[in-house]
């Protein structure tokens, strides 16, 4: 446990964060030199094929150590931490033996990890939690999923009687931003299937992701003096304001939940001569997807119908698909991962990502990539915290996952 909590504790002090506006990859230089210092780490404790490419991806093997013909497996984690709030500086505090109490990071304003907000803290406890001071996020998304994968592709090297096969290690950057899969390159890492550990809460295991779509629209309006309007202005922010009234009000994420889709207006910035629009779109089963855009589409329409054509610009755009339909078909990939679990003392909670991950892009390039559990909580934000134990627990999986496969 100790030698997981000591590697999270190195990498969250590297500043990571990636940008959604830088037009480079990885989208932040930043990233860079972590991808050296894991690389040096793998070679360090003897992995093979260490490589750091020019894109930032970092690669590794661990050789067979069994003559008998397996699939090779991989683990795959990302390097980035979020935008949504400042990853700089990160300085993680732990409390041991958690006794339900709140944490208080700064009373004067109201940053507090409380019981009250947060009720899943009751559920560790007497174990060890991983917090933030308050002043930034954590970065357990996901670089426990990163000192998870690297404490087992150890603990497999000092333990050779634990027999497995050829095992793939891939560490990537710019997930949080959307192009973690960007230049990954499925042929040469030559695994059979892998898996993301970038999950939430202990025991999550998911094979089924939002299909999502993004939406831009520019309102053009026509400004004049507000004396002398009457019957000659059109006033853009009055008629983007119209475009989201349009839009079901009950498909809002805060009004949805499960397997429910949602419109979610992400950015609103104009004046009378201007205004644009950013949503994202997603819905688990693509046939409602599918409505959800096309009625994105109509009510542009129709406000081009009532203002004159060219008034609304629509630029809508897949990001990307629910992997449920690549992972379906090998879904015994998903069993190993759960019977892992079972077998280590951990209850599977299958269930479906309110989001997308990594594995499903990779899913659909040609790698099924379930998701499993790294073991944090209230990601990109200062009341982010990880259980020591459920890092510990996501190790035994990874350790488990290996010596299963050598079962088939």
């Amino acid at each position: 446990m100790e030698q997981v909590l000591d590697r999270f504790l190195r990498y969250v002090k590297v500043y990571t964060t990636s940008d959604h506006n830088s037009t480079s990859y990885p989208s932040t230089d930043r990233q860079l030199p972590f991808a050296d210092q894991l690389a040096e780490e793998l070679r360090g404790m003897g992995l093979t094929e260490v490589e750091r490419d020019q894109h930032g991806y970092v690669t590794a093997t661990l050789p067979a150590n069994t003559d008998k013909e397996l699939p090779v497996i991989g683990f795959i984690s990302h390097m980035d931490t979020s935008p949504d709030y400042s990853g700089e500086n990160v300085n993680p505090q732990i409390i041991k033996a958690y006794q339900g109490q709140e944490i208080i990071f700064d009373a004067s304003t109201n940053t507090v990890l409380s019981p009250k907000n947060f009720p899943a803290l009751l559920k560790y406890v007497g174990q060890d939690l991983v917090t933030t001071d308050g002043t930034t996020l954590l970065g357990a998304d996901d670089k426990a999923g990163i000192a998870e994968i690297f404490t087992a592709m150890e603990y497999l090297l000092n333990h050779p009687e634990i027999k497995h096969g050829k095992i793939r290690v891939c560490i990537t950057p710019d997930e949080e931003v959307g192009q973690g899969t960007k230049y990954f390159d499925v042929a040469k890492f030559g695994a059979d299937f892998a898996y993301t550990l970038d999950g939430g809460e202990i025991g999550e295991l998911e094979y089924e992701n939002f299909n999502a779509a993004g939406a831009k629209i520019t309102v053009k309006g026509r400004s004049v003096h507000p004396g002398y309007a009457k019957n000659t202005m059109i006033n853009s922010t009055l008629v983007a304001m119209q475009i989201v009234q349009m839009l079901p009000p009950e498909q809002r994420p805060e009004h949805t939940t499960g397997y429910e889709g949602f419109f979610h207006l992400t950015s609103f910035e104009g004046d009378v001569s201007e205004t644009k629009l950013e949503f994202i779109i997603r819905d688990h089963d693509l046939t409602k997807f599918e409505e959800k855009k096309n009625l994105m589409r109509e009510v542009c329409n129709m406000v081009n119908l009532r203002y004159g054509t060219g008034t609304v610009n629509l630029e809508l755009k897949d990001q990307y698909f629910n992997m449920k339909q690549k992972v379906e078909p090998v879904k015994y990939i998903v069993d190993i991962a759960e019977q892992a679990m079972i077998e280590v003392g951990v209850k599977p909670k299958v269930k479906a990502i309110r989001g997308g991950t990594d594995g499903a892009q990779l899913s659909w390039k040609g790698l099924p990539c379930p998701n499993i559990f790294a073991g944090g909580h209230n990601f990109h934000g200062p009341y982010e915290f990880v259980p020591v134990q459920s890092m510990q627990k996501a190790v035994e999986v990874i350790v488990r996952i290996a010596e299963l496969v050598t079962k088939l």
